[in-house]
């Protein structure tokens, strides 16, 4: 595939994932009461605004337009999210989890762009993706910092010792899902480091996977079998989304970093909910866990740049 139709084609797919982004950001913020998250949302939804415009002139400029079907599934699926973030009881703390993870997911995506662009000579993309980057970043962190007021919100004046199991459950299907998408990213070729963390992952999520259900136990709870059952099937359709992709390295790895953020964000929001119980030994499975799943986002952050290069190769071997 010749460079400039790789970029394209990237450009394309950062299209779709801003089409996600702005219907997310579009309703996050009749989601939630507190004037600061709606402020973050709101102020975010005027920079997705301007990244959208941004890819879909570069398009242009290039003589393409984004492809409608894609921004379609995208949007769809940020529609998809927000009804489901409605329906649930804690709808703060499940929304900002989520967002913080995405912002993640669109951080990795320019990086990645911008890794292509810069291997294709293009520098007009490759500095399009140097200027969107560092917003998404920075909207990561302010949502990192919105914790607190999400897990206040949640509770809403419930008590906290009665919320947790909850969110253990939430925390061990999330785990579920992490498993099978682990298990199907090794089976993906790509850089042997890559294939690695994935392995050494694994290892980790199992075990973190094992905390969260003697804890439950301990608590006289259990695993929501219908919670894991619905990430178990989230995860395997991804599994089979990315299979089914050209570039499946590269693409696999962002969202492997995005959804390590999922799982960071969740454990972040168990731990506040924890303490306000003044419950120790739950709050001692986060404590234990985090430092895990921080250490193996970086580690595929850092692997974002081989991720490409493989995928590109692969792609020039193709034709």
């Amino acid at each position: 595939m010749p460079a400039e139709e790789q970029i394209e084609k990237y450009l394309e797919d950062v299209h779709s994932i801003e089409c996600q982004a702005l219907a997310q950001m579009r309703a996050a913020p009749d989601l939630v009461e507190d004037p600061e998250m709606t402020a973050a949302f709101a102020a975010h939804l005027q920079e997705t605004e301007r990244h959208e415009r941004l890819v879909a002139e570069r398009l242009e400029q290039l003589g393409e337009s984004s492809s409608r079907l894609k921004d379609l599934a995208g949007t769809a699926s940020g529609k998809g999210f927000v009804l489901f973030a409605r329906a649930q009881p804690d709808t703060p703390g499940k929304l900002v989890a989520h967002a913080f993870s995405y912002e993640h997911m669109e951080l990795a995506a320019y990086e990645l762009l911008e890794h292509a662009a810069e291997r294709a000579g293009d520098e007009a993309t490759a500095a399009l993706a140097r200027r969107i980057g560092p917003e998404e970043s920075a909207m990561a962190s302010r949502l990192s910092a919105l914790f607190d007021l999400a897990v206040d919100a949640s509770l809403d004046g419930s008590g906290a010792a009665a919320k947790l199991p909850a969110y253990l459950a939430d925390a061990h299907a999330i785990e579920v899902q992490a498993i099978v998408l682990l298990e199907r990213a090794r089976e993906v070729t790509g850089p042997p480091a890559l294939a690695a963390a994935y392995e050494e992952h694994l290892a980790e999520t199992r075990g973190h996977g094992l905390l969260v259900e003697q804890r439950l136990q301990e608590l006289d709870s259990s695993p929501s079998l219908i919670k894991d059952a619905a990430l178990r099937l989230g995860a395997l359709n991804w599994g089979a989304f990315f299979a089914a992709q050209p570039d499946t390295p590269a693409k696999l790895a962002g969202f492997a970093y995005a959804f390590e953020h999922l799982e960071i964000a969740a454990y972040e929001l168990l731990a506040r909910v924890a303490e306000r119980a003044g419950d120790a030994a739950t709050a001692a499975v986060p404590g234990q866990i985090l430092p895990e799943e921080r250490a193996a986002a970086e580690r595929l952050h850092g692997l974002l740049g081989e991720a490409m290069d493989a995928t590109l190769d692969a792609q020039v071997a193709a034709g």
